[in-house]
């Protein structure tokens, strides 16, 4: 397994190209979330929000821009900013599944709020009758692990 430091020299190596490209198309989002991608993919999580911050601000009605951004923040430990994000998705597209999953779990996990965490799922479960059975499932045994006492969650 490559430590870090080599993971982000293969990152550099392989966002070289990309990064050409982006001397002349700065704002151009899919060259962007390409970038960021390759930052997240090896865990240069501060690098690929970097990337991906760029690029929400070159699309900002895009939720999944967003959501990935928040992805990296909370693995930077930037709890707030993380859920800064999902709360812009969460403006613009009130029942998007995947930012209200992800808010539930920066709330539980990043802020140990488990009350928030569990009211964010119900919500989730509320407005997405038609999810996927498995999908229902595992939000169902977070809620159930985040509604235990503090001492017995994992």
């Amino acid at each position: 397994m490559p430590s870090l430091d080599q993971m982000k020299q293969m990152a550099d190596k392989k966002a070289e190209p990309l990064l050409t490209k982006l001397k002349t198309d700065p704002n151009n989002e899919d060259l962007l979330v390409q970038v960021a991608r390759i930052y997240e993919a090896t865990h240069q999580f501060p690098e690929a929000a970097s990337y991906f911050e760029k690029a929400s601000q070159a699309n900002p009605k895009d939720p999944n821009v967003r959501i990935q951004l928040a992805s990296c923040l909370f693995y930077t430990g930037d709890n707030d900013g993380a859920i800064a994000q999902l709360r812009k998705v969460l403006q613009d597209h009130p029942k998007d599944a995947n930012s209200l999953f992800n808010l539930g779990f920066v709330e539980w996990k990043g802020k140990n709020d488990s009350a928030g965490a569990v009211a964010t799922w119900k919500e989730l479960l509320q407005s997405h009758p038609e999810l996927e059975q498995a999908k229902k499932e595992q939000v169902q045994r977070l809620i159930a692990e985040a509604s235990l006492p503090k001492t017995a969650q994992q």
